[in-house]
């Protein structure tokens, strides 16, 4: 800490690492916990959970032949307290990949005890290593906890780019050869 630096900016920022917060990656013994999370984040996030078919997609995507993503665990004395889904996008502006941040999620009783910090800063270390040139994520606009968590860390909120999505009905729909003549 400088002279200059107010104590309180010590304490909110806190130790370089958390104490007693260790990251890892998921392993497959522990997709019964991943699942678990998933259910209590769509829960949360007020959104129907994966049914049996997409929870093991998701096992199976996460830990098959060829991953698609990335699961980093926060285990606090012994406990998955929360996880990390990450994976590889790429920016032709900068020429550099982009580590996309999915999912971020912590369980309830774990908040505020830093778990949150410890699974972004391992995510940025992760995205600093990988070469990428920037994390990203979403979040819901009404999850104001999270909106002041990424602020405090030093996340600039995009304005000038929306998120646009098609579903799997868009995607059946735009793929049909008649609808690009028409719409194209």
């Amino acid at each position: 800490m400088t002279a200059s630096q107010p104590p309180e900016e010590h304490e909110r920022t806190g130790p370089a690492e958390p104490i007693g917060i260790t990251i890892r990656p998921a392993r497959p013994d522990d997709a019964d916990r991943i699942i678990s999370l998933i259910l209590q984040l769509a829960e949360f996030e007020r959104l129907p959970p994966p049914d049996e078919d997409a929870r093991a997609r998701l096992i199976t995507d996460a830990f098959g032949s060829n991953p698609r993503f990335e699961i980093f665990l926060a285990d606090v004395d012994g406990q998955v307290a929360g996880y990390a889904f990450v994976f590889e996008t790429y920016s032709t502006f900068l020429a550099l990949p982009t580590l996309y941040l999915e999912d971020l999620f912590v369980l309830p009783s774990f908040r505020g005890r830093r778990v949150g910090f410890a699974l972004v800063k391992h995510c940025a270390q992760e995205a600093l290593h990988r070469g990428c040139g920037r994390l990203d994520w979403t979040v819901l606009d009404w999850n104001k906890h999270a909106i002041d968590f990424y602020k405090r860390l030093g996340a600039n909120r995009l304005d000038d780019w929306w998120l646009y999505r098609l579903n799997r009905d868009g995607l059946q729909h735009l793929a049909q050869p008649e609808d690009l003549s028409q719409n194209g």
